[in-house]
């Protein structure tokens, strides 16, 4: 019987210094075993997957999520008429309120997505770690949110220098004195919005997990690894699987209490001592999502069967030892592409 062809579309082209996910998701799904039609969903017209040969097999713009979701949803309308999405993959934590608000419209227009609920989406927010954390008896740095910069003179014990300071949806800044926290504050507030969430920094290993989550308590897929490079925006440039019992239990405890629905990513500290402190969770896919595909768990294959209603089995076993490096690559394109895709909106 012949494979349907599925029309998958993925956001998140930003291949820069610091990554959206929708390269390595492409990536995956092209190594996967279901015949694929990639369409891109670009927010910027010199996003760098528009125009990498072999990677989408179209490009659309969309508006961004802040313009208002009745043009978000036109345009998604739009591109399904041309396209018959089957499933859309976001990536962006800014884009997916309207994703997971607009469910059953998307449902309805046929357009498949697996993602956590609004609930789920919601009480895991940087500024509501601490209560996280009570919640479902996690271990958490100090932290809290701001909306008011005068309140960086006058942070409640034990905050202490060195701190992060991190934006709403992205960006994290290691700060070790008053006017550093000022300057970043002002940067990320005016970049995200507010609140900014200041966050003690604590001394360990950065160890991540990728996972997958079937909305129903299960693990279906989970992948370790430590960071091996670490650029000034936080973001892994470099990684290795390991093997961690502690952090696979931890994960499918959180998977399990919460009954998460979705990708999502654990960004954890591993002291010296051995204690595991929980300082983001991210939920969607992260952008080393290809590392996981390198050692056995192609993630994004698992979501979009979940997405159509088939039944997974977990995956269990993934290989350690597996490293990815990233590394820039000079892309050489044509000027008539980009005067398309700013005339059109399309490629």
């Amino acid at each position: 019987m012949e494979k349907k062809k599925l029309n998958i579309a993925v956001t998140g082209l930003n291949n820069i210094d610091s990554p959206g996910p929708g390269v390595p998701v492409i990536r995956a799904l092209k190594k996967s075993g279901m015949d694929v039609k990639i369409i891109g969903l670009a927010y910027e017209n010199l996003e760098p997957g528009i125009y990498m040969p072999g990677l989408v097999d179209k490009s659309y713009l969309m508006p961004f999520p802040s313009t208002g979701s009745e043009a978000f949803l036109e345009r998604l309308a739009y591109i399904h008429k041309k396209e018959n999405l089957d499933i859309v993959i976001p990536n962006f934590d800014s884009e997916l309120f309207l994703f997971i608000k607009f469910n059953e419209r998307l449902k309805q227009m046929g357009i498949s997505t697996f993602l956590p609920t609004l609930e789920q989406f919601e009480e895991r927010h940087k500024d509501n770690l601490p209560e996280y954390a009570r919640k479902y008896n996690i271990t958490v740095p100090e932290s809290k949110p701001l909306v008011n910069i005068k309140e960086l003179e006058n942070l409640p014990k034990p905050l202490s220098y060195p701190y992060f300071i991190k934006g709403k949806f992205y960006e994290a800044f290691k700060v070790s004195n008053l006017a550093q926290s000022q300057y970043y504050f002002n940067k990320l507030s005016a970049k995200w919005g507010l609140p900014v969430v200041v966050q003690q920094a604590i001394q360990g290993t950065e160890v991540n997990v990728i996972a997958l989550g079937d909305g129903e308590g299960n693990t279906v897929s989970a992948v370790p690894m430590r960071k091996q490079y670490i650029t000034d925006k936080g973001k892994a440039w470099g990684g290795i699987t390991i093997s961690d019992e502690r952090l696979l239990k931890i994960t499918h405890d959180i998977i399990k209490k919460t009954k998460w629905r979705g990708a999502l990513e654990l960004e954890m500290i591993k002291t010296d001592d051995g204690e595991y402190y929980l300082i983001e969770i991210n939920p969607r896919i992260p952008a080393w999502v290809y590392l996981a595909v390198g050692a056995g768990q192609n993630l994004p294959e698992l979501l979009c069967k979940l997405a159509l209603g088939e039944k997974v089995d977990p995956i269990k076993e993934y290989k350690t030892g597996k490293m990815f490096i990233r590394y820039s690559w000079d892309l050489i394109g044509d000027i008539s592409d980009f005067e398309k895709i700013i005339v059109f909106g399309e490629l």
